[in-house]
């Protein structure tokens, strides 16, 4: 390692460290406000004590992990600055699933799958727990794929090594603090993720081997028109409408029947804090998205020999350790691998909510469970979903590839079933089922079979899809005899 990468290297691991004592601190505190007979619910949902700020930034790392962040940056060579798409309607997606966000607080329920469970009955209950933890067990895999590819980098740690040491720091952290220690730690990754790369870009745009964001976006051109037409590096629009609309369709979709973020609408004070938080992880969000692209763009423009390489994971990270001081890529860089690993942790703490709610406590224990025996299972939960996670990782795959791939199994069918048990009062519970099954089965094979045509998510046609049976099956239903399924009862805010 070279001198830069060792001052990166040391500032990451004194990031890291800070991390893990603001996480021990916070869990500390919560288990001082505990109750034995609540402990599995203040190890996973904070308590529900979540105020709009802390919500907020609770959301937007929830979601900005290495998708949104080494992601982006990967797929400039793609897309040109047109990824930034992928931020963007997650900003968009957030403000209108705000005005959702009050219900989850407000009803009884931790999970996604409990709430459908609800209105719809235990076969639903079932299939939407298995499908969402095996959506957050890849989810967790793309945030070791970011974490191991910057690791990479700064140390020359050969990928697959990177990620399991990834691996084992993401289980072992997540098992001393719950989600309090993660929600906690947030606002620091918000802090610098937003305000420090933003630092960053500026800093980096004025390096003499750059000289400005006109003699950037100069280059860039250059080196699209020298590609014969392949590149088209300063684009907004390459990525395609379609898959723009997609984007901002699945982020509609995904955040209310997504265990990592209903988790934290949950754990909000109240239905109100859920909505306001939601609102300004949006903005943020919408805000933020321009700036991981930007330095994709740097790398992809002005690191010689890397447009000829093709596409690659470590674009963020080769051109914040080229262009930026050690100290400003030290604090960047160590802000993305805290965010991808709370990002890594919230998904784990997802999956065990899940399982321990919608699994183990109704099915295998007869919801007589032992607080304590309930908290083990947990954590034997969330290293499972480490371990699928590092398989996804050690497969190579695209981070945003296996994040849409994610989204749109766990929530197409879902949706339509959520939406429905919300606001139909006249909509049954075999509705729901065969909705829920025909829209996962589409998804799948539109991912699977089809290799998502004209780029367009998954999570489009399933919903369309389950929308259509949805409405189909109840009207049938109700003119043989059926009954409308029960109402879903919530709490004043």
């Amino acid at each position: 390692m070279n001198a830069t990468q060792k001052t990166t290297l040391t500032i990451i691991i004194l990031y890291m460290i800070a991390t893990v004592v603001i996480g021990l601190f916070a869990s500390y505190k919560q288990k001082k406000k505990s109750q034995s007979e609540n402990a599995n619910e203040d190890f996973l949902m904070a308590g529900k004590s979540l105020g709009p700020l802390v919500l907020a930034g609770t959301l937007f790392a929830a979601n900005t992990g290495g998708a949104s962040t080494t992601g982006i940056a990967t797929n400039v060579y793609s897309y040109g600055l047109s990824a930034a798409w992928y931020v963007i309607a997650a900003g968009i997606g957030f403000v209108l699933v705000s005005f959702v966000a009050s219900y989850f607080r407000r009803s009884s329920a931790n999970t996604v799958p409990q709430i459908i469970g609800m209105r719809f009955g235990k076969p639903s209950h079932i299939i939407t727990a298995i499908t969402s933890i095996l959506a957050l067990f890849m989810a967790t895999g793309a945030q070791i794929i970011a974490t191991a590819s910057i690791i990479n980098v700064l140390t020359g740690l050969d990928f697959n090594k990177a990620a399991i040491i990834t691996t084992i720091v993401v289980i072992a952290y997540t098992m001393i603090g719950g989600f309090a220690s993660v929600a906690s730690a947030n606002m620091m990754h918000v802090f610098f993720i937003t305000v420090g790369m933003t630092i960053a870009l500026f800093v980096m745009v004025k390096n003499e081997a750059i000289g400005g964001f006109a003699n950037l976006f100069e280059k860039a051109r250059e080196v699209s028109i020298a590609s014969n037409g392949e590149l088209d590096l300063m684009s907004m629009t390459k990525i395609g409408f379609p898959t723009v609309l997609g984007y901002i369709a699945m982020y509609c979709m995904t955040f209310p029947t997504g265990q990592e973020i209903v988790q934290t609408f949950s754990s909000a004070k109240t239905g109100s804090a859920a909505k306001t938080g939601s609102i300004i992880a949006g903005l943020l969000s919408a805000a933020y998205a321009i700036v991981p692209a930007l330095i994709g763009l740097m790398a992809y423009t002005y690191i010689d020999g890397y447009v000829d390489s093709g596409i690659s994971k470590s674009a963020l990270a080769d051109a914040t350790v080229r262009f930026a001081p050690p100290l400003v890529s030290g604090i960047v860089l160590a802000a993305v691998v805290a965010a991808t690993i709370s990002s890594a942790s919230g998904n784990m703490i997802g999956t065990a909510t899940m399982f321990s709610n919608d699994i183990y406590k109704p099915y295998i224990t007869n919801n007589n469970a032992d607080p304590k025996k309930e908290v083990l299972v947990s954590r034997v939960v969330m290293t499972l979903a480490g371990l699928f996670g590092l398989g996804v990782a050690l497969s190579n795959s695209n981070i945003i590839s296996v994040m849409m791939s994610a989204f749109a199994l766990r929530s197409a069918g879902p949706f339509a079933a959520f939406v429905c048990g919300l606001f139909w009062k006249d909509v049954t519970q075999k509705a729901g089922f065969i909705a829920i099954l025909a829209g996962t089965i589409v998804s799948a094979i539109w991912i699977f079979v089809l290799n998502s045509p004209w780029g367009l998510s998954a999570i489009v046609p399933g919903a369309v899809v389950a929308f259509v049976v949805i409405f189909i099956v109840t009207k049938i239903d109700l003119a043989s005899g059926g009954k409308p399924a029960p109402l879903i009862e919530f709490d004043e805010d």
